[in-house]
């Protein structure tokens, strides 16, 4: 979710103490920072309507959702990222010496855009799976009312389902909720854009 900045080779470490004191926030993979551009007005509107959603079922249950602002930490992979949208059903776990880098989401939520997709459905689909805690990964389209939802098996395989339609609704298993698309996708205005918007991320070059 970031376009390049300066490269420079840096420990977690300092990545953390950096972004720490920054004015803006940056992702971390294998030793490069990547500074976030900004999302479109459709991007940031669906992922504020998942939060409120989840956070209004989820109210007194075990399971708590978190915005974008919570860093989530994949040490042996050397990501550090922000979703747009994490659950959380255990009590947060943190990176060594943090309070604010969380390791173990149960479910994560993305939405997509023509700069993130691959990236999202790819290699930072591969580095999410590594997380033991993570059970369900949600991506969502923010140019039609579609929604496709990953989750673990108990033999480790990921298995797709997928819901389209403002009348369909999607489960969301771990958190024991259905998910209305017309809930996510209230107030979005999904009409043909001309032009793409600059959003969320491009992903690290390899």
């Amino acid at each position: 979710m970031s376009l390049p900045a300066k490269r420079l080779r840096l420990t977690p470490e300092e990545y953390l103490r950096i972004e720490r004191e920054a004015p803006y926030k940056s992702e971390y993979y294998e030793g490069e920072m990547f500074s976030m551009a900004g999302g479109s007005a459709r991007h940031s509107l669906i992922a504020m309507n998942i939060a409120g959603f989840l956070r209004s079922a989820l109210k007194g249950k075990r399971c708590t959702p978190y915005n974008s602002d919570l860093r989530i930490g994949i040490p042996g992979e050397g990501l550090y990222t922000y979703p747009d949208v994490s659950v959380f059903c255990e009590p947060l776990e943190f990176v060594a010496d943090s309070d604010d880098t969380a390791t173990n989401p149960a479910v994560i939520v993305e939405v997509l855009s023509k700069n993130t997709e691959a990236y999202d459905r790819g290699r930072k689909f591969e580095h999410y799976r590594r997380m033991p805690s993570l059970r369900e990964y949600v991506l969502v389209s923010q140019d039609a009312a579609t929604i496709e939802r990953f989750t673990r098996e108990g033999d480790g395989r990921w298995v797709l389902t997928a819901a389209s339609g403002l009348d369909a609704t999607i489960p969301i298993g771990v958190l024991e909720v259905e998910l209305p698309l017309a809930e996510v996708y209230d107030r979005v205005d999904l009409a043909p854009r001309e032009a793409a918007s600059v959003d969320a991320s491009i992903p690290p070059p390899r």
